[in-house]
């Protein structure tokens, strides 16, 4: 009986002690071997049994169903390590492989085998207790049930949790992050017995988790053949997502990443919360992806940049090591290497890699799970990526050169070009956009802007190209915007689009003017789509805020030359004085309406250039200087272009739609002054002045709004409202229009 009973112990049933699924099979009844595991114990005692009291059937049944939860923990364990599905996949075939290979990988989990791994060890450790019992039972002259009993009295404590914990594994199918989830929730509780197995478990599951680590913090490999990771490949997430992406980058008018490494740190990987263990943050496990992404670029540099940077070292007198765009502790040191070859493996030496790998060894040998040891070691990786990936962009593709180019082009610092372009294709401007030609058009005006103020020594300039989104191929935010900014100003003015009706697009199409700057492998990582888009909607904003600025003072000094013709005229007694007098004098009204939209688009462009963007450039720069972390960095420009747009005022639906339609009428003062031979009618001259006055009043009331002025939103706008209310003009204009239902003449105001 009691050598029945050991053997029960270990799963293996008899005559004495059945088990009810085997009474099922020998009744007929056909199990599957895959069968689900059972809730209940199935160990019994042979109900013919007579010779038992109570109390030793009790005690008996008791014992048994610790080898019943050992012969499920067993076959949980077998099922679990089986690793038959290896051999099958290869001669599955082709046919096969979408329905086939998918059913007998579906149950296949790493994490369910490392467990499985430590049920096994606990389950040595109970064969031992009984093989220690079986070995006391022999020794002693009267065995009693009480040894069996006393010997295995710690295992009630410790296998039935175990059978509860695969029960729930294999019922709610339980894989990856979600079973140590489970896991570390186990952990917690108040028997140090259960508690020591479970974490013993917990760690099995860590070294597979340590292991995918390690592939993808060290080498950017991800490996993860059944989905259990927490970072995954996007297009194994949703393929829509996968689909849209593309269809973003079209949306942007420029071409998906040609380079592989590229797409990856794009739309490549991303964190799979469903598989996030919780116990570990999102920074955390932004961290993780990050630094993988990060070490694949470093490790598969592109084609073109291994061959462009062998060259450029070649290129490079000796002693000379200074790289341009950069002074100071930016001169990247190449003397103590003696070796011009830093491409490729040496993005990344391999030295910081054993460094990596070494670390995470330390986690996967420590027997516990420590979350600061874990979110330490997390935040070293990260740290050694960043610092790489900042040489590579920063030092190596010369990314404060770009930014400078971008300021230049991009936010109209190089002044004197833009003017000269404005001059050149004024005249061309005048007329609407022609559908076919209106980017090539502009190509000749560019390009003879560039001969005259555009020195050879300037690299930068060969990748800024013109566009026209609404004509080319190229498709920006501003040719979905546009059309509702002309509706408005039509709305508002009335005689913009006045003469063109033939035409398809009003003089307001040179509006959707657009650059392009082409950017190489790896500053693409920097200067992403999104970036650029934002480059463009200033750049954009920008160049029609000169061309207006252009525009008043050029017809400022057409006004003057006729003024001064006039004078000649008058001294040679070839015009009549009074005449030129009541000239003069019909003048005077328009030249005050010109001053004051002048005073207003000029201190607008000084606020802009000076107080917004050069101020932002400066902090930029400082931070530039002081940060070695790529992300860092990208967390910097994202808040300067953030400032830019927010600061220049692109970001309030209000005031934008306020600036362009004085902007706009602004424009319509100059051409009608311009088209017509006499001066304006007065009925043009008050439309012209009270839109003006109505728009700009309406600008600085919200300006000097609480909200606006008084936030730190724009810390330089007190000072631009300080320019243009330096003599309380516009205070006094504001509230007087303010006060009345409808505003008041203009033209007395003007001789205030």
């Amino acid at each position: 009986m009691l050598h029945e009973l050991l053997l029960a112990l270990v799963g293996y049933t008899g005559d004495l002690i059945v088990d009810e699924r085997e009474r099922q099979r020998s009744l007929g009844e056909q199990l599957p071997s895959d069968a689900p595991i059972y809730e209940e114990c199935t160990f019994k005692l042979a109900p013919d049994i007579s010779f038992l009291e109570p109390s030793e059937r009790d005690a008996i049944e008791r014992l048994i169903s610790l080898g019943f939860y050992y012969k499920e923990l067993d076959r949980f364990a077998t099922k679990s390590r089986d690793l038959s599905w290896i051999c099958s996949t290869n001669e599955i075939s082709i046919s096969q492989t979408s329905d086939s290979l998918k059913e007998k990988t579906k149950q296949t989990s790493m994490y369910r085998r490392a467990i499985a791994n430590g049920i096994v060890e606990i389950l040595s450790v109970y064969r031992s207790a009984v093989l220690h019992i079986e070995q006391k039972l022999l020794s002693d002259p009267i065995p009693i049930l009480a040894t069996v009993t006393q010997g295995l009295n710690k295992f009630f404590i410790i296998l039935p949790p175990l059978y509860e914990l695969i029960v729930e594994i294999e019922r709610d199918d339980i894989r990856g992050g979600q079973l140590l989830n489970l896991l570390h929730k186990r952990c917690h509780c108040g028997v140090p017995e259960l508690q020591a197995c479970i974490q013993r478990l917990f760690w099995h599951g860590h070294q597979v988790m340590y292991q995918q680590l390690s592939s993808w913090m060290v080498y950017g490999i991800l490996q993860d053949q059944h989905g259990e990771f927490f970072i995954r490949r996007l297009e194994d997430r949703d393929v829509e997502s996968e689909s849209s992406c593309p269809d973003t980058f079209r949306k942007l008018g420029t071409k998906l990443p040609d380079d592989a490494s590229l797409r990856d740190w794009h739309m490549g990987f991303h964190i799979f919360l469903d598989m996030l263990p919780e116990y570990i943050q999102m920074p955390v496990a932004e961290s993780i992806l990050f630094s993988g992404k990060a070490i694949r670029v470093l490790r598969n540099p592109s084609p073109a940049f291994r061959f462009q940077d062998a060259v450029s070292h070649q290129q490079l007198p000796k002693g000379s090591h200074r790289l341009q765009g950069f002074t100071g502790r930016f001169a990247f040191q190449r003397e103590a290497s003696g070796d011009a070859k830093l491409i490729g493996d040496e993005l990344l030496p391999q030295s910081e890699a054993d460094k990596i790998d070494l670390m995470l060894q330390e986690l996967k040998e420590s027997s516990e799970f420590h979350k600061r040891s874990f979110e330490n070691a997390v935040d070293s990786v990260r740290a050694i990526a960043a610092s790489h990936l900042w040489q590579l962009v920063v030092v190596r593709a010369d990314l404060n050169g770009h930014l400078k180019a971008l300021k230049d082009y991009f936010l109209l610092a190089k002044g004197d070009f833009f003017q000269c372009f404005l001059e050149e294709s004024r005249q061309l401007m005048r007329l609407p956009p022609r559908q076919s030609t209106a980017e090539a058009d502009l190509m000749v005006p560019f390009q003879l802007a560039a001969i005259k103020t555009i020195a050879d020594e300037d690299k930068y300039f060969s990748r800024v190209s013109l566009r026209m989104p609404s004509f080319g191929i190229t498709v920006t935010r501003p040719q979905v915007d546009l059309p509702k900014m002309k509706v408005g100003a039509d709305a508002s003015v009335g005689v913009v689009s006045q003469g063109s009706a033939s035409s398809e697009l009003s003089l307001d199409g040179w509006d959707g003017i657009a650059l392009e700057y082409s950017v190489d492998w790896p500053l693409q990582l920097f200067f992403t789509q999104e970036v650029l888009s934002k480059y463009r909607r200033v750049f954009q904003y920008l160049l029609r805020l000169k061309r207006t600025q252009m525009e008043l003072e050029k017809s400022w000094a057409s006004v003057m030359h006729q003024d001064h013709t006039d004078f000649a005229k008058r001294r040679n007694n070839q015009m009549n004085c009074s005449a030129s007098q009541q000239r003069r004098q019909r003048c005077r009204p328009m030249w005050r309406v010109r001053e004051h939209m002048a005073f207003l688009i000029r201190n607008l462009q000084f606020y802009i250039q000076v107080d917004v963007i050069e101020s932002q450039w400066n902090v930029l720069q400082a931070h530039i200087n002081d940060s070695r972390d790529f992300t860092e960095l990208v967390g910097f420009h994202q808040e300067y272009l953030s400032a830019l747009i927010s600061q220049s005022f692109l970001d309030i639906g209000s005031v934008s739609r306020i600036l362009d339609s004085i902007m706009k009428l602004c424009l319509q003062f100059c051409w009608n002054l311009e088209n017509c031979e006499s001066s304006p009618t007065a009925f043009e001259l008050d439309h012209i002045t009270e839109e003006f006055n109505k728009k700009s009043n309406s600008l600085y009331t919200i300006l000097r709004s609480s909200r606006l002025a008084g936030s730190q939103r724009a810390p330089f706008l007190r000072r631009f409202l300080l320019r243009l209310n330096f003599n309380s003009f516009f205070e006094t204009t504001a509230r007087g229009v303010l006060n009345v239902v409808r505003s008041r003449p203009t033209l007395p105001l003007m001789q205030q």
